[in-house]
């Protein structure tokens, strides 16, 4: 349940609210570029404001059938500890159940104890069956 104070927005967020909530969140920064192009692509977004200011948000990417994936699951230091990542996950998770058609693959990535918050909507480890990997690329590298 969130908050009276808080209101809870289905919309992706502006491209400078997305980036000053990552930062001030602590999650990776990314850049305005890339924000630009992969915001639009967004198959469900939640936004949490307190008197217009967002304070946390959450996204759901993926090909919209088969596979999803949360991300950008993140709320400012001040406010966490209210209710708010329940809720952003509980609106996401319900919405994402009333737009597929069909069994979907639903994954996400938890850093440091963010796990606790994602059990307690069915998410469970994949270990050893599998072994999740990432790659940063980088077109500066090559």
């Amino acid at each position: 349940m969130l908050p009276s104070a808080y209101l809870l927005r289905r919309a992706i967020p502006e491209v400078e609210d997305y980036l000053r909530l990552r930062r001030d969140s602590g999650l990776t920064p990314h850049s305005r570029a890339a924000a630009q192009i992969g915001l639009p692509n967004s198959f469900l977004s939640v936004s949490v404001l307190l008197d217009e200011d967002m304070v946390g948000m959450g996204r759901v990417i993926g090909d919209g059938g088969l596979f999803f994936q949360i991300v950008d699951i993140a709320v400012l230091p001040a406010h966490q500890g209210k209710g708010l990542g329940k809720a952003i996950m509980a609106t996401l998770m319900d919405d994402l159940r009333s737009r597929i058609t069909d069994r979907a693959y639903v994954s996400l990535i938890a850093d440091g104890q963010a796990h606790e918050l994602y059990t307690q909507y069915g998410f469970e480890p994949v270990a050893p069956r599998s072994i999740g990997m990432a790659q940063f690329l980088d077109p500066a590298r090559g």
